[in-house]
């Protein structure tokens, strides 16, 4: 394969330094993004669905290792160069879609940290956003010959209509005084708020003057706002990444999961029933939170029936237009141009610094093949960190053989710790008294059994 890409230090150094680690690089995957067209191109068309005032939803299965994360990111850096606005997330234990100790109010605080544009990709781009409001405000004013504060509250007037809306609109207005006043603290009270990081109404009452304060029932609601809000600001919409959902399958309480299954069921048919705008969700999961009859998303009977699959999508045939998009397995050929990227990437795409053959990627993986089998470009993580580890010692050791290199690579098959033996404990929320004995929440197995 050749290639006259040159590849900046900086970001070749960044790219090598993920992959050998086993993590997803923030920048720079068009490098090495292989395969998987009709899957990019379908989420092309729901980020211009987005653009245009509609509203996407996407559950991104794949097998563990086989660049589910990888494939969201990518799917970010396309839609930031579509002028959207992108956040993303990944669900922990402590950051859900709903609860009520905490989390979803972590999430949505999560989210907004990590809020990106196309001038700031690795996020925190939640003030420069609230600045270009005001500023396209101020421009508009001047135009018009209306007072800017006038001009704020009619474009603000169209999210009060929504839930929370008003007090939204308040914490704007007072940004806008902020700027106006050259009131720090009280633009920096209005950041924190859109945030979601005040955790009492007193607090925000003393700094905003607002009764509300975002919280873990309100969490949706407020994502929907701020799609309309960036829309204001000139952007083309919200772009929502939330990553690792399997969490919500290993939860121990039933009460607990299916509580997240409902919020999901609701943003799912807000989606299809076209109530939201300029609001796209992509949620990252593997085969088992999807399928898994007992604590997937298909041990809820109202997601199972939207989530179905295309009964004529068989025998080879796909239906990428779903809400459900699995990420087809990489095929031999995809992954040789894996490493022949690779390869080009950490010659900084200088091809006379290449530091192996095309032979040897072809003895790379039939030693992957032999050590490993199949799995080896189906779920390609391992062994693309052990082929970059396999060129930082060539080049820091010239004269090297990788003949006699490739020979000691040690490899082994991905182990997918979503399917481990779950502890079942319950969540200290769904935990309450029972006359039996037994702790509430946990209700996946049986506590007695009489004849």
């Amino acid at each position: 394969m050749t290639t006259t890409t040159r590849i900046r230090p900086r970001e070749r150094d960044a790219l090598l330094q993920s992959l050998r680690a086993g993590v997803v690089p923030r920048a720079g995957q068009q490098h090495v993004q292989v395969g998987r067209v009709a899957e990019v191109r379908a989420m092309l068309a729901d980020i211009e669905r987005v653009a245009d005032g509609g509203s996407a939803l996407r559950f991104v299965i794949g097998d563990y290792g086989a660049g589910k994360t990888f494939f969201l990111h990518l799917v970010r850096s396309i839609a930031m160069e579509k002028r959207l606005v992108t956040t993303h997330a990944d669900l922990t234990p402590d950051r859900r879609l709903h609860a009520t100790g905490g989390q979803a109010r972590a999430l949505y605080a999560e989210l907004m940290r990590n809020l990106a544009t196309r001038s700031k990709p690795d996020g925190g781009a939640l003030p420069s956003v609230v600045e270009r409001f005001v500023s396209t405000a101020l421009a508009e004013a001047e135009q018009t010959g209306v007072p800017p504060e006038q001009v704020i509250r009619t474009r603000m007037a169209h999210l009060s209509e929504l839930t929370g809306g008003y007090d939204f609109a308040e914490v704007v207005g007072a940004y806008w005084r902020g700027h106006d006043s050259g009131d720090e603290q009280l633009k920096a009270a209005s950041v924190r708020w859109l945030r979601g990081e005040f955790t009492t109404r007193t607090d925000a009452r003393a700094a905003l003057g607002v009764r509300t304060i975002i919280d873990d029932a309100t969490m949706y609601d407020h994502l929907k706002l701020m799609s309309r809000f960036v829309r204001l600001a000139g952007f083309g919409g919200l772009l929502v990444c939330a990553d690792e959902m399997v969490n919500l399958y290993k939860l121990g309480s039933t009460r607990a999961r299916n509580s997240n299954y409902e919020q999901i069921l609701r943003i799912l048919n807000d989606t299809l029933q076209g109530s939201s705008a300029h609001l796209g969700f992509l949620f990252g999961g593997t085969p088992e939170f999807l399928s898994d009859s007992r604590r997937g998303l298909f041990s809820y009977p109202a997601l199972q029936s939207r989530l179905a699959e295309n009964s004529f999508a068989t025998d080879g045939l796909v239906d990428l237009s779903g809400p459900v998009l699995r990420l087809q397995a990489l095929t031999q050929e995809d992954f040789y141009v894996l490493l022949t990227k690779l390869r080009h990437v950490h010659a900084a795409g200088d091809e006379s610094a290449h530091l192996v053959p095309d032979e040897a990627l072809l003895a790379f993986m039939q030693h992957c093949a032999e050590k490993v089998g199949d799995a080896y470009f189906r779920t390609p993580r391992t062994t693309i960190k052990a082929f970059c580890d396999l060129l930082a010692v060539l080049e820091q050791n010239p004269g090297t053989s990788w003949r006699e290199l490739i020979t000691t690579v040690s490899l082994a098959p991905e182990r997918n710790p979503d399917l481990d033996p779950l502890d079942g404990e319950p969540a200290a929320e769904d935990q309450g008294p029972d006359t039996t004995g037994t702790t509430r929440g946990d209700d996946d197995g049986f506590t007695t059994f009489r004849l």
